[in-house]
């Protein structure tokens, strides 16, 4: 999977915190307490990443995972009407996410993490359903995974060497 890299500094971010966790180590003298925060970053318009930020306070955990996720910012192919341009199944880990393309006016149909990917993706008519393990973490990974290997029709035809015509019959 080839990667674009984006510059985020130009773009007008919006962050969502999908999950805090509280992650215990047991040593000799206790129990050490640290956070995990994973934050979904995107700006509307067909670009979105996520990050995990880890730190000893829940502020610090959410800032570290917003500058994890503006490093893994993706771009998503959507077609004229604010869907996805086809059909496709995000996989990562053991969790896998059915993302389907849907007509003007059926909205965001999606579950809590794979909503919040969509939405800050710009995403505004889709079908999800989250297939396999519903980890929040695994399930946001698949959705991106999923929307970073769309392509556009254009993308296809130059693949094949065809007109776009061709393709679309």
């Amino acid at each position: 999977m080839k990667r674009t890299i984006i510059d985020a500094s130009q773009l007008e971010l919006t962050d969502k915190v999908v999950t805090i966790k509280r992650v215990t180590k047991t040593v000799k003298g206790g129990r050490n307490m640290r956070f995990t925060a994973l934050v979904v970053v995107g700006d509307g318009n067909g670009h979105v990443g996520a990050g995990l930020g880890k730190a000893v306070e829940i502020p610090e955990a959410i800032r570290k995972g917003k500058e994890d996720a503006m490093k893994n910012l993706i771009n998503v192919a959507m077609d004229d009407n604010n869907s996805i341009t086809h059909d496709f199944i995000g996989k990562y880990g053991s969790s896998s996410v059915l993302l389907k393309k849907a007509p003007e006016g059926t909205g965001i149909i999606a579950g809590g993490p794979a909503r919040i990917v969509c939405e800050l993706a710009g995403i505004k008519n889709i079908r999800t359903k989250s297939l396999g393990s519903n980890n929040k973490q695994n399930v946001v990974l698949s959705t991106i995974a999923g929307l970073a290997q769309l392509k556009t029709p254009e993308q296809v035809a130059a693949n094949r060497g065809k007109s776009i015509d061709e393709i679309m019959a």
